[in-house]
């Protein structure tokens, strides 16, 4: 044991499935978590809201170290290379605009991926090819088919993901999920799931890009289209060739949640039903702002998806026979009330208890575990969310076989469920 370094001992030497047949205790000469040399090692692709969120959170985590940033923005890859030079007090951070040379460092243990969705299919099964664990942003993919195939690299290559679906990690949604889960409701029969209502806009005009931005890159393999400064940046989640509106922004959150209330993280409804959508009338938005569709699952449960107006609360909230639990980002409310008082004996449903995700991640790469969002549950949260999408833009009800991953009777529905790659960009796993 004492020849082998802790890096080709978590990463290198031992298959996960046999690290994860081991106890789960390494010593510390062999873990080196005083050493700088023996941390795990970062490198953080995709910088800008959410991505330099995330890179905080590895900056602030004292067995990591982060040693390279990826952007296609030079602003916001100078910005990351400074904040991590300054926060380690050296400029050893490299910068790079291209991924694939980020990825091709043997150094680097673990991707930071938060790139606007288009590219998380590529990004991230590249990452897995090249032997790196993965903390990815939700939605968990851009469309169905992708999601499939970044499970299947996942599983294929033995690493480790962690989906930002951090809410899971929080005490008030792990506990409103016991109580649903362990039927202080009663028998549940709906759960609505409230989401942001979008925006209509688009209408900056079209111009070059600016200097310091790799449009071309950025579009990457989704179509590539006329530069605007509303195209690009947070606004590339108002697009369908790059984002997916506030439904899919936010169906990793609460449409999680209300998954693993249910317990059915691991499959998805049979039927899809869009009750109404509305989509923007001028301007380069092209995702729905309003929406709503009923989803029912085998048992007979519904879960209506919608935007968060006309006394639809954002968050989830389950219906019981018995009662109803809600709950959002700061907000907890059951009836009957005392609901909240309740205590989840130890021989209950004990959900996976995990108070820090970034923290919970870096766990599991050491330990070889499965993380609290796993890539198979971040996907059935996804799919939820690609689901709707296409029977809203069919508008039309449709049926679904959640086991094989495809629409009942309805070729044109199939076709939705993934996209062609611009070249030379394609998934191969």
């Amino acid at each position: 044991m004492e020849k082998i370094t802790r890096r080709s001992f978590l990463f290198k030497g031992i298959g996960a499935g046999v690290i994860a047949s081991f106890p789960v205790i390494i010593p510390s000469r062999v873990l080196g978590a005083e050493s700088p040399g023996n941390k795990i090692t970062i490198g953080a692709i995709g910088l800008g809201g959410m991505g330099s969120g995330n890179l905080g959170g590895f900056l602030g985590h004292p067995r990591c170290r982060v040693l390279a940033v990826c952007d296609v923005d030079q602003r916001n890859l100078e910005s990351a290379k400074k904040r991590v030079n300054d926060h380690y007090g050296n400029n050893d951070c490299a910068a790079y605009k291209d991924f694939r040379e980020l990825l091709a460092r043997d150094d680097i243990d673990v991707i930071s991926m938060a790139t606007p969705d288009h590219w998380h299919a590529i990004v991230s099964i590249l990452a897995l090819k090249s032997g790196k664990d993965v903390y990815g942003e939700k939605p968990f993919s851009h469309d169905l088919k992708e999601g499939r195939a970044m499970v299947n690299a996942v599983n294929k290559y033995g690493r480790i993901w962690q989906t930002g679906s951090w809410q899971r990690s929080t005490g008030n949604f792990r506990f409103a999920c016991e109580l649903v889960r362990n039927g202080r409701i009663g028998k549940v029969h709906t759960v609505e799931v409230g989401l942001p209502t979008g925006g209509a806009g688009g209408t900056a005009p079209f111009t070059d890009p600016p200097p310091e931005l790799d449009y071309d890159f950025w579009c990457g393999p989704s179509p590539w289209a006329p530069y605007s400064k509303d195209r690009t940046h947070w606004n590339w989640r108002w697009q369908m060739d790059y984002g997916g509106g506030q439904l899919m922004d936010w169906i990793g959150h609460h449409g999680d949640i209300a998954q693993w209330g249910l317990g059915t993280e691991y499959t998805g409804p049979v039927d899809i039903n869009p009750i109404h959508a509305v989509f923007p009338k001028i301007g380069i938005w092209d995702a729905a702002t309003r929406y709503k569709i009923e989803c029912t699952f085998a048992n007979g449960v519904k879960m209506i998806v919608q935007n968060a107006e006309s006394g639809v609360r954002m968050g989830a909230k389950w219906y019981g026979t018995n009662g109803w639990v809600w709950v959002d980002r700061g907000g907890f409310e059951t009836d009957p009330p005392t609901l909240k008082n309740e205590k989840i004996r130890p021989d209950e449903i004990n959900l996976y208890r995990s108070n820090n995700h970034i923290g919970n991640f870096i766990d599991c790469v050491i330990s070889r575990r499965q993380t609290i969002t796993p890539a198979e549950v971040a996907h059935r949260s996804a799919s939820i969310g690609h689901l709707c999408v296409i029977a809203i833009t069919l508008g039309r009800r449709l049926r679904w076989n959640p086991e094989k991953e495809e629409f009942i009777g309805d070729d044109s529905a199939n076709r939705l469920l993934g996209r062609a790659k611009r070249e030379p960009w394609n998934i191969i796993i």
